[in-house]
C-alpha cells in the first residue's frame, strides 16, 4: 500500500508540473482534448509588379567637362626707344602742343618767335638753350610760312648739338683696381637703385664687385643693398646704423682691395645741397678715401631726379665742388619728368651724361644717347 501511495503521489506531482510548464506526462484518467478544425486557406496569386519609374536612389552626377584654357600672354616689353619717349612725354607733350599752337597757317614773325621762346623756357630748357633755338627756327624764314614739323626737326638738331659732346660713357680704367665709384645726391633721387644697376651690369661683363653702404642713415638703404649684393653675388660692407660713413669708405677700399675686386660702388646719405653740415660730411668722406688711395674716387657719379626741374641746377654746381662730380646720372624719367632740365644742364655745365633711367629693373638704366634723347623729346619718332 505505501508503494502505492508512493507512485500515485509521484503520478499527481508529474501531472501537476506537467501541466505548469506544459510537459511531462499526462495523467491516464484524463484525455486531451481534441483539436479544432483546421480551416483550409485559399490560394493567392501574386501578380507580378510593374517596373518602378521612380528616380534611383544614387544621384547620377555628369562626369566634369574639361575647357582648355589658353594662357593669357604677357603684354609684349616696349623698346627702349617707346620707353625712352614714354617717359619724356610730359616734356614732349608741352612743348608739341605749344607749337601746334603758335605755328598755324601764317607767316613767319616775332611774335610767333617770341611765344616759341616763352614754350621752351617753360619747359625747363633753360634761357640760353630757348634763345639759340628761337634763332634757329627764324633764320631765313620770316615772313615764310614754316609748319610744326619743321620747327621740331630744328629744335631736336638744336638739342643733339648740344648733347652729343655730354653723351659719354662711364669707362672702368683698367689700371685702377678696383675702381672705386662713389655715388651722390640729395634724399629720394634713387641712388641705391642706380648701384643695384650698375652692380648688376658690371657683374654680367664678368667683373668682380663690392658694394659699401654708405647710407649709415638709413636702415632700409644698407637692407636694400644687401639685397642687390646677393642678387648678383657681390659682397656688400656695412655697419650698424648709425656708424661713420668715413670709416666706412676707408674699411670698404682696403676690403675691396684685398678680394681682388674690379669695381667698388659706394652709396651715400641723400643730402640737400643747401645743408652746410651734410656737405661737409660727404667732403670728409672723399678726403678719407684719398688716404688709402691717392686717385680715389676715381668717378663720382650725381644721381639726378628727372622731376625736379631747375632745382637740379644748383644740385649740379653744389655737389661738383663738395665731391668733384666726375659724370652724371638722370633717373625717373616715367612720363612725370621735366626732362628739358638735362639740355639746360648740359649747356651750362657741359658735364657728362653717362646714363638715364626710365624704369626699376636693371635694364631700365641705359648709357645716354644724344640722337635718341634730342627726338624724344621734340616728339619726332625715332
Amino acid at each position: 500500500m505505501a508503494s502505492d501511495d508512493s507512485e500515485k503521489t509521484k503520478g499527481t506531482k508529474a501531472g501537476f508540473f506537467g501541466r505548469l510548464f506544459g510537459r511531462g506526462e499526462v495523467s491516464p484518467q484524463s484525455e486531451p482534448a481534441p483539436s479544432p478544425p483546421v480551416e483550409a486557406v485559399p490560394e493567392v496569386v501574386v501578380e507580378p509588379a510593374a517596373p518602378e519609374t521612380a528616380a534611383p536612389d544614387v544621384l547620377m552626377v555628369p562626369e566634369p567637362v574639361t575647357v582648355a584654357v589658353e594662357p593669357v600672354p604677357e603684354a609684349p616689353r616696349l623698346s627702349w626707344w617707346d620707353r625712352l619717349r614714354t617717359g619724356l612725354s610730359r616734356s614732349s607733350a608741352s612743348i608739341g602742343q605749344g607749337i601746334a599752337d603758335v605755328f598755324t597757317k601764317r607767316k613767319l614773325d616775332a611774335a610767333m618767335l617770341d611765344e616759341l621762346e616763352d614754350i621752351l623756357i617753360q619747359a625747363d630748357l633753360g634761357v640760353v638753350m630757348a634763345t639759340r633755338i628761337r634763332d634757329a627756327v627764324g633764320k631765313g624764314r620770316f615772313d615764310k610760312d614754316i609748319d610744326p614739323q619743321e620747327v621740331k626737326q630744328v629744335l631736336a638738331r638744336e638739342i643733339e648739338a648740344v648733347l652729343t659732346p655730354v653723351a659719354v660713357p662711364l669707362t672702368i680704367m683698367p689700371g685702377k683696381k678696383p675702381f672705386v665709384i662713389l655715388v651722390v645726391g640729395v634724399n629720394g633721387s634713387g641712388k641705391t637703385t642706380t648701384i643695384g644697376k650698375l652692380a648688376t651690369n658690371f657683374a654680367r661683363e664678368g667683373k668682380k664687385v663690392v658694394l659699401a653702404a654708405g647710407d649709415t642713415f638709413r636702415a632700409a638703404a644698407i637692407e636694400q643693398l644687401q639685397i642687390w649684393g646677393d642678387r648678383i653675388g657681390a659682397s656688400v660692407v656695412a655697419r650698424p646704423q648709425g656708424a661713420d660713413a668715413a670709416g666706412l669708405a676707408f674699411d670698404a677700399i682696403r676690403e675691396a682691395s684685398e678680394s681682388g675686386a674690379d669695381v667698388l660702388l659706394m652709396d651715400t646719405a641723400g643730402r640737400l645741397q643747401n645743408r652746410t653740415e651734410l656737405m661737409a660730411e660727404l667732403e670728409k668722406i672723399v678726403r678719407v678715401m684719398k688716404k688709402v688711395d691717392a686717385d680715389a674716387p676715381h668717378a663720382v657719379l650725381l644721381v639726378l631726379d628727372a622731376t625736379v626741374g631747375q632745382n637740379a641746377l644748383s644740385q649740379v654746381e653744389i655737389f661738383h665742388r663738395v665731391a668733384g662730380v666726375t659724370g652724371l646720372v638722370m633717373t625717373k624719367l616715367d612720363g612725370t619728368a621735366r626732362g628739358g632740365i638735362l639740355v639746360a644742364i648740359a649747356e651750362k655745365f657741359a658735364m657728362p651724361v653717362h646714363f638715364i633711367g626710365v624704369g626699376e629693373g636693371a635694364e631700365d638704366l641705359e648709357p645716354f644717347a644724344a640722337s635718341d634723347f634730342a627726338r624724344a623729346i621734340a616728339g619726332l619718332d625715332a
